[in-house]
């Protein structure tokens, strides 16, 4: 049995004229006659076999199959202009300008980018890896529209907060602790101040008593990787892109956890950009990194 097909341009002036409460309205904004609005109607209702309006007066009402038939058509439409819509924005050229902390770009990163291309083909994306302040500087200045940082003292208007990490004392495999603090300051390998965990470190460790002293500094997340698994000291971080050659070290303060923010230049960023904030929303929720960073 051949089924028949809706025809969507029917099916919009039949529920703009419901939502107007008049076809003659509806022929305004549809750009319609009056005539071929009537028409349309009539093709509806010799295709639904069984009339989907009735006179009440000097008005018309919906007959019980008009009523299903508006739901139906509602739910049409609204599919068909999502699908529209998601196609149109596939092919909007332009640039998305995205910074991101160093952590965050090691571990997951490649994921989001191709998340977002397949998404948005046509669009440039600029990627910018740097330190807290550099993002945030660069989001105040406009030169990004997005940013993804670690939570600290300093924050942009239009941040938002997307969760939290716990901090660690990290240090190469199999390392004695009590070896490293015998009679000397426990050795550090931290980013140049300021920085919020080089601050964490320094602060439990003097609300402890315990004798430290920077051993080395670094402006890269993979320089201090490399120093602590020459074993040139300690350091204090995330587990998010802890190599697997380094361990987490027991016996030290504890510290508190860690939030991490987005952080957007506008209130009204383009879809392009609203789509990558949902991406990286989206990854930070997601079990297997909530699983990476807390366990």
């Amino acid at each position: 049995m051949r089924r028949p097909t809706f025809d969507l341009a029917v099916l919009r002036t039949f529920v703009t004229g419901v939502e107007f409460n008049s076809f003659a309205k509806a022929a305004d904004c549809l750009g319609r006659s009056t005539s071929a609005v009537s028409a349309q109607l009539k093709k509806l209702e010799e295709q639904m076999g069984t009339p989907v309006l009735a006179r009440s007066g000097r008005g018309l009402v919906l007959t019980p199959v008009g009523e299903t038939l508006l739901s139906h058509a509602r739910r049409l439409l609204e599919l068909n202009d999502g699908i529209f819509l998601s196609l149109h924005e596939s092919q909007t050229t332009g640039t998305v300008r995205f910074g991101v902390q160093e952590d965050f770009g090691e571990h997951f990163l490649s994921d989001i980018l191709r998340r977002f291309v397949q998404a948005y083909p046509m669009v440039n994306l600029e990627v910018r890896i740097a330190r807290n302040a550099e993002l945030l500087s660069m989001v105040e200045s406009t030169g990004l529209d997005l940013a993804l940082t670690w939570d600290t003292e300093r924050n942009s208007p239009l941040a938002t907060r997307l969760g939290e990490t716990p901090m660690h004392w990290i240090g190469a495999r199999n390392t004695r602790l009590p070896t490293m603090m015998d009679d000397s300051p426990l050795p550090l390998i931290l980013f140049d101040a300021p920085c919020v965990l080089r601050s964490a470190a320094t602060q439990a460790l003097d609300a402890a008593n315990i004798p430290w002293r920077i051993a080395l500094t670094s402006p890269s997340v993979a320089g201090i990787w490399a120093a602590v698994a020459a074993g040139l000291g300690l350091t204090l971080r995330t587990r998010i892109g802890l190599p697997g050659h380094l361990d987490i070290v027991s016996g030290l303060p504890p510290v508190p956890h860690l939030g991490y923010m987005i952080h957007s230049c506008t209130e009204a960023p383009t879809p392009a950009t609203r789509e990558l904030a949902a991406l990286i929303k989206a990854s930070l929720q997601e079990p297997a990194f909530n699983f990476a960073v807390s366990k």
